[in-house]
This record gives structure tokens, sequence and C-alpha cells, in this order.
């Protein structure tokens, strides 16, 4: 026996992850006990400490450990998360994070590379397809190419080895020489180069030879005999392409400087060279913009977007080279691979066999998760967010580990109610697999699928970073500190706001659009209530956002798109777009910079007469660049430590204990009466809800506090950074400002504005939304969740499935009307919820 002699090992397994005295964020020192090869679900309302204790704490201390046990080389080269803030966290398993927001992709993937079906096709095509000799004559399909034996033309008697996959492949061998692979190319726009036409050269039309510092060019372009003086529109056509194209000539000159006259020799660079020059050498982002205001895109005019060069799109299977499979929805790529073995010789049926049950295989849990429209060609970066994070589930599926724990943060996001069973299916098969799940969600149907559940809260920021209930799902449910437990055991209904009869709903008017078809949409003819709350619904891929941020929103900004025939739309004059991206890039971007709080404060805070008699202003008081901010972590509140070889640790500045200020910020407090004294350190660092006294004499101040607290964002700190806002708080506080004035000329568009918010969050939402309605705005929301979609005044359903078996209007009215509707599917499961709520005839507006 192996081990201590006498000694019998413990052989029992933790059946827990043990996590004690967590203070991640808002979390108060929490202990909890989260079960281990189960599905384990964390709820509670936003901002109440979930992603904390999920993402914060288990999955940073999971993945940390894991690298840990890499060899110091491989640690240095990879990214780590932090030490978190916790006293002990214990048998935790190595973890992976499926994140809310998935990293977009970069130019070069694909919905085929990045869930490596891509691989498969090529595989298929280099070893089934019949290929093509070097003199142009067609091979009929053989074995000898997956033996790398080499064909021997029948017609020509020329040799040849078959094409193996990786010179099938856009990323490699297989590129289009004209785009690399990237299927789009980059070239000038002439009409960007110049500033007006009624301008010459000598003052300054030329743009890129301004903005990049070549000011001599138009003395070297008087050398080839164009007329700098003249406006530019009465030059002559030569004249003008040698400004654009000219060559690349030396020319003698006389320049002027301060030091003296200098005669010099000077190479001409035109316009069209000096951009290219320049992109060469934009190795930031924001050179990168400089000169891309001067660039055009356009598909590849030689491989036609496919990415492929002409090697590679040579080989055929049936009819159709690797370009035209990929370019099918996944679904018909499915019906198409059976029929592969109909075009082969029998020699090849093992093989054959052996693909097409791999690509089978790896396609299942794709469909499964409502993906089964999307193109194996489609480029990764304009896949949604949960596209992109259903991909990275289901490749997590595909790779059948055992042991590892998996943490999910909102893995319904984006989702029809149609493909949480699908969704349901994959959890099950990750924790079948021997692993353990730990997911944030909001969404009552997923989390009743939870073997066990966690919640947060009670409330957010200060009232929150408490477990308030945990057990199984019934247990949640019956609890009455529960604040998801209601939802859960369905006591409490869907709460309906007064909304318009149907006769009632066009009575302010309409919008009307007209679309041809585009993509997988059919022409559409579509009306839209003034003054009502729409609801745009349908499936993954039915076109909802095609319909709403690509045809709408354009055509009433004046950037009408070609498919685009009528859209009327009097009386609307601005059109805002409310999404769910970060607010600011760093920790510097905070709640009160971005309301303009501060800015406010800072004014207030540098007329005291403390401040005054210290000789600061204002400025003084900006933690960014004033001269108060604190030295130690230059006002950003926060410090890294390096530890060499082990990942770096952030904690919060020990001079200013994360409140961005120096000392002296301190020395000067202002005594606001009813709050008391306050210096403005502290001021920031508390709630809105509490820091409304100590602004009751400032108006401009209190009405923006107050705007934040309409919008059910009180709990939040003006120091806040907002990047770390989730989705849902970021949509908010976006709309403060607009909650303040009137909006009759207005339409404000949200994409999925309930992503990360929990039942009782929608509702805040829903009150926000009928603010602006009520000051006379028209709100359309493109959404999946059923509550929302409940309380619209108008519902227009996308469907009845994705890409193309979708792209139609298969209904339209008010939910209930849809609900009834039979060819809606949205309406199946709208019908559901509303049953869990009063009768409508019961309702208001009735």
């Amino acid at each position: 026996m192996n081990g201590v002699p006498g000694r019998v090992p413990d052989r029992t397994r933790p059946s827990c992850l043990e996590v004690r005295g967590a203070r991640v964020h808002n979390l108060r020192g929490i202990d909890v006990d989260i079960p281990l090869g189960q599905l384990v679900g964390v709820a509670g309302v936003s901002g109440s400490g979930k992603s904390s204790l999920a993402m914060g704490v288990v999955y940073a201390e999971g993945s940390r450990r894991y690298l840990e046990a890499l060899s110091t080389y491989t640690r240095r080269r990879i990214g780590q998360a932090p030490r978190a803030d916790v006293d002990r966290v214990s048998h935790v398993p190595a973890a992976l994070a499926l994140r809310q927001r998935p990293a977009v992709p970069g130019p070069r993937s694909t919905f085929g590379t990045s869930t490596e079906l891509l691989n498969v096709l090529r595989l298929m095509f280099s070893r089934l397809a019949s290929h093509v000799c070097p003199n142009g004559h067609r091979q009929a399909p053989t074995l000898r190419v997956a033996a790398e034996e080499p064909i021997v033309c029948p017609e020509c008697g020329a040799g040849f080895v078959g094409p193996g996959a990786e010179a099938l492949a856009f990323n490699s061998a297989g590129a289009c020489p004209a785009c690399d692979g990237l299927g789009t190319v980059r070239d000038v726009d002439d009409a960007a180069l110049i500033r007006d036409e009624n301008l010459s050269i000598d003052e300054g039309t030329v743009i890129p030879w301004q903005m990049f510092g070549f000011n001599v060019q138009p003395q070297i372009a008087r050398e080839f005999g164009v007329r700098t003086h003249i406006p530019w529109r009465d030059l002559t056509e030569a004249e003008k392409q040698i400004v654009l194209d000219g060559p690349e000539e030396r020319k003698h000159i006389t320049v002027t400087s301060v030091k003296g006259v200098h005669d010099l020799d000077f190479t001409f660079r035109n316009a069209r060279l000096t951009v290219t020059e320049e992109l060469k050498r934009a190795e930031t982002e924001k050179r990168l913009a400089r000169v891309s205001r001067f660039l055009r895109e356009r598909t590849c005019p030689d491989c036609q977007g496919t990415r492929l060069s002409p090697a590679a799109r040579a080989p055929r299977i049936g009819d159709q080279n690797l370009a035209d499979v990929t370019a099918l929805p996944l679904h018909d790529l499915i019906d198409w691979a059976p029929t592969v073995g109909a075009t082969l010789p029998d020699e090849l049926a093992p093989m054959t066999d052996a693909l097409i049950s791999t690509l089978f295989g790896m396609s299942r849990r794709l469909i499964d998760l409502g993906l089964g429209y999307l193109s194996l060609d489609r480029a990764g970066a304009t896949l949604s967010t949960g596209e992109r994070q259903r991909v990275q589930l289901a490749r997590a599926v595909r790779n059948e580990t055992t042991g590892v724990l998996y943490v999910l943060d909102e893995p319904s996001i984006g989702l029809h109610p149609a493909n949480l069973i699908g969704l349901q299916g994959v959890l099950g098969d990750l924790v079948a697999g021997g692993n353990s799940v730990l997911m944030v969600d909001h969404d009552p149907q997923v989390l009743r699928g939870a073997d066990h559940l966690i919640e947060i809260g009670p409330g957010a920021g200060n009232d929150g970073g408490r477990v308030i209930a945990q057990g199984s799902v019934a247990d949640v449910g019956a609890d009455p500190q529960s604040r998801i437990g209601p939802f859960l055991s369905g006591a409490e209904k869907v709460a309906v706001r007064e909304r318009p009869s149907p006769a009632q709903v066009f009575d302010g008017g309409s919008l009307r659009l007209s679309t041809a078809a585009v993509h997988t949409v059919h022409p559409l003819e579509v009306a839209i209530p003034r003054g009502r709350l729409t609801a745009v619904t349908g499936v993954s891929g039915s076109g909802k956002t095609t319909l709403v941020l690509e045809s709408l929103v354009p055509a009433l900004r004046g950037e009408a798109p070609l498919h685009v025939k009528a859209v009327d739309a009097a009386g609307i004059e601005k059109v805002d777009v409310v999404d769910a991206t970060p607010i600011g890039i760093n920790v510097r971007s905070t709640v009160g910079t971005y309301s303009g709080a501060l800015d406010e404060l800072r004014r207030v805070y540098g007329r005291l007469p403390s401040a005054q008699a210290a000789g600061i202003a204002a400025s003084d008081f900006s933690y960014n660049t004033g001269s108060l901010r604190c030295p130690r972590c230059d006002g950003t509140g926060r410090i890294s430590l390096d530890v060499q070889f082990l990942p770096d640790v952030d904690i919060d500045c020990p001079d200013c204990h994360g409140r961005r200020y120096a000392p002296a910020a301190w020395d000067h407090v202002r005594d606001t009466g009813a709050g008391g004294p306050i210096a403005l350190p502290d001021l920031l660092a508390i709630p809105v809800d509490h820091a409304l006294p100590y602004v009751d004499d400032l108006p401009a101040v209190r009405r923006k506090l107050a705007g934040l607290i309409d919008v059910g964002l009180g709990y939040l700190a003006l120091g806040e950074a907002t990047p770390a806002l989730s989705g849902g708080e970021a949509q908010r506080l976006k709309l403060v400002a607009e909650l303040r004035r009137r909006q009759d000329s207005a339409l404000f568009v949200f994409d999925e504005p309930t992503v990360g918010l929990h039942p009782l969050d929608v509702r805040v939402l829903l009150t926000v939304l009928q603010g602006l309605l009520d000051r006379g705005g028209t709100v359309m929301v493109i959404e999946h969740d059923l509550d929302l979609i409940a309380n619209a005044d108008y519902v227009i359903d996308l469907g009845p499935s994705g890409g193309a078996e979708g792209g139609r209007i298969v209904a339209t009215g008010t939910p209930e009307e849809v609900a009834g509707d039979p060819a809606s599917v949205t309406g199946r499961y709208l019908a559901e919820h509303l049953d869990d709520g009063d009768p409508r005839g019961e309702r208001a507006g009735q």
C-alpha cells in the first residue's frame, strides 16, 4: 500500500467549495458553501454583489491557482487575475469563465473558425473533393489524397499532390493574395482627402499634408506644374492626379525657416501615399483612427469576400466549393452533409462517415442554443454578445472536460424563450460530465433548473453584499427573505403598466418604414406607433437588428442604406440608441464625471474661503489632473503591486484608501446645513441616496442626483468607476439627462435593455421608460424578456425562425393579440406568461 505505513488514506472528496470572508467590491465578508458537481445559480438584484462572488472571488481564485501550477516562464506570459480579497477559498477546482461580454474577435475570426467547424469542412474538401491538376483538369475524388500519394492526371499526365487542409485555410496558405484572407480591402477614399473644393492647396485643402506635417508638399507640387494658389475645383484633371497619385520623384526646392534660406532636395509624397505610409505607422488606436478617416473598406474584388485564393476555391464536392458551403447557414450545412457520400466512390465511405459524424457532433449544441441560422463565413466581429457567449458555451461542452468549474455570467443573454431549453440541456451536459457550474442569472426559467441557489442582497451597493437565501429552488421560493423566490414559485404575478386599448395605440400617429430584401430579411412594411412603447421580438437571427438598427435608425438619421425604400417619420428629429456597452474605458470615468455632478461640485468647493485662501480653484479638485489628487495612485484610487512571477495584486491605495484625493483635500469642508460638514472626497464616496441632504442648497447638483435616483441608481456613489457598472446600470445612467426634458421629437431605441436585470429591476426599467413616454418620447425595445414584452403597448414579432427561415413579420398588435396568434413563436411563450398574471380584461386600459 502506498503512503504512510499503517495509515489508511482518506479518499473522501470535498462536496463543497468553501468561501470564507469574501470582501470583493460590496461583499460584506460573506461565508458561503457552493456544492461541487452541481448546477448552482447565483441570483440577486443589479449591484447586489452576484458577479463579485462568482467572478471576483470564485473564478479569480480558481484560475489563479491553476496558473500557479504552471512554470514561472509560462505564468509571466499569461494574463492573470489578481488575488481576491477573501480570507479563504478551499476546494476550488481549475476554473474557466464564460463572461457576459466576451471579447470582440479580430478581423480574421469567423463563426466557422471560432466553433472549429471550419476545420472539419477544410478536411472534407481536402480529402473528399475533386481536385484540379496544374494544367486545369479536374480529377475524380480519390483516396490517394488522404494517403498523400501523387495523383496523375489521365488527360495530361501531370503529377501532383492533393492540397492539405492548411492549403485551404484563409488564415494560412489558402488566403486570397489580394486581401490576405480578410475578405475586404481598404483603399484611399479620394473624396476624403480634400477639405473644400473652393480652397486652394496653399490654403490647406489637401488634408493629409496638413494633418501629418508635410507642409513642403505644396511647394514640391509646384515643381510638377501644379497651380497651388487657385481653388481645387479649377485645377485640371492632370493637376489633380499629380496631387493625388503623383510619382515619388525628388525635387529641388528652396525652404525658408527661422534659421535662414535653405536649398534642399525633397521627395514628393502624393496625398494617397501620405495616407498609406501613415497607416503603416499607426500602431495605436488613436493614430489608426486619424488615418481611417481617409480609407474606405469594400469587399475584395478578387475573392468576392470569400477570403480564399483561387487554388483554395478550386476543390469541389459535387458542384460546390469550400466558399459555397461556408456561406450556408448551419441548418442548411447539416442538411447538405449527408448528401456528400452520393458523389464519392465507395472507398471513401469510411472517411466520409467519420467526418460527417464529427461535423454533426460539433454542430448539435450550436443548434440547440439557437445558432443554426448563422453561416460559417459570418465575421466573428459581427456576432452579438449573446451569440459569442453561446459559441463559448458550446465549445466548453464539446471539449468533454471533467473536474472543471465553469463560471457563467448571464448565460441567458440574447436567448429567446424558445432557446432556453437548449441552454438548460448544455448546462446539464457540463454537470453530467463531472464538472461544476456556477452561473449568475436572472431569468426565473433558467434559475428553476439549478440544483442549488444562492441569493445575494437584499438590495444593491451598500444595501447588498449579504447571503439572504440559499438552498434548493423550493427552499428559496419559500424563503420570506428572498426577493427572487416569489418569481420562482409563481407567487409574484406579472405586473402590467397601464396601457391603451388596441383601438388607441396609433392615436398619436405613426412612423412607417418600407424596405427591400437584405441579408435573410424579406421586404418589410412596418408601422410604429408614436408616443408608445413598442417591443420588437423574435428568435435570434429573425431580423430584429436588421429592421431596427440597420434600417430604421440610419434612415431616420439621414443615412438610409440602399435597401430602405421609404421612411415616413415627420416630427422625429432625434434618434437615441441606448445599449449596454460600458461607459468609459478606465477607472477615471466615474458616475460623478459622467453625470456632470462632479463638475458642479468642484466649482462649489473651489469657491470655499479655505480654497481661496490656499490659492486653489475648481480645477485643483479634479482627481484626474488637479493638484489635490492623490500622488500615490495618481487619482485612480487603486495601485497595482508587482509580485514578480505571481499575478499583480490590485489594492485600494493605502494613502487615500480608494478616495483618490491627497490629504489636503480634506482641509476644505463645506457646511451643508441639513447634511452637516463634509469634504468632497467623502461626499463622492457615499451612495447618491445618502448624499442628497448634503446638496440640498445646490439645485443644479440636486437635480443630477435626483435623476440618478429616478432611474434606480441611487445606491451608486458618485466616485464609482463607470466601466465596472453592469449593462443595465450603464443603460440607465445614459438616460439620466433625458428624463428632465421634453421628448416629443425623439425616438429612443433600446437594444436588449433587460440584460443583467433582476425581475424587480425590470420594473424599475419600466418606470424609466414610462418617464420617457410621459415626456412625449417614442420608445422601441429589441427584447426577449417576457415581462417587458407583456408591458409593451405594441409588439412587432419577426420570424418564424432565424436566418433563411425568418426575416418576416409574423404578428403585430398588443401583447394579448400577439399571444393569441398561432403563427408567432414568441406569442406561444407570451401567452403562458400572461396566464401567470391577471386576465387582460381585468387590466387597466380596457
